[in-house]
């Protein structure tokens, strides 16, 4: 088979992937992007809905051990702060 004939991976470029799809970021983290485009965006209320939904995502209770659960919960109040200074511009003048 030709160099042509392969995909950057190597695999067959004809071929369908074996076994599931590969995900590389996890759901909570594809969420904590969306809040931020959001907030990026301006739309404060889908922002909070997200961070919402990313707080329930992170606070009910793992079904493993979380070894990130510190960084998780880091980044959840990193986001609360965000969007609070996002909606009260005056005051982070203080």
């Amino acid at each position: 088979m030709s160099d042509e004939e392969r995909d950057p991976s190597g695999r067959d470029a004809g071929r369908a992937p074996s076994g599931p799809p590969r995900h590389t970021r996890r759901l909570s983290d594809k969420i904590l992007i969306a809040f931020h485009h959001a907030c990026d965006q301006g739309d404060f209320e889908v922002a909070e809905e997200l961070l919402r939904i990313l707080e329930m995502m992170l606070t009910r209770r793992p079904v493993s051990p979380d070894v990130n659960r510190r960084k998780n919960m880091e980044s959840l109040v990193a986001a609360h702060e965000r969007l609070w200074l996002l909606r009260h511009p005056d005051a982070s003048e203080n």
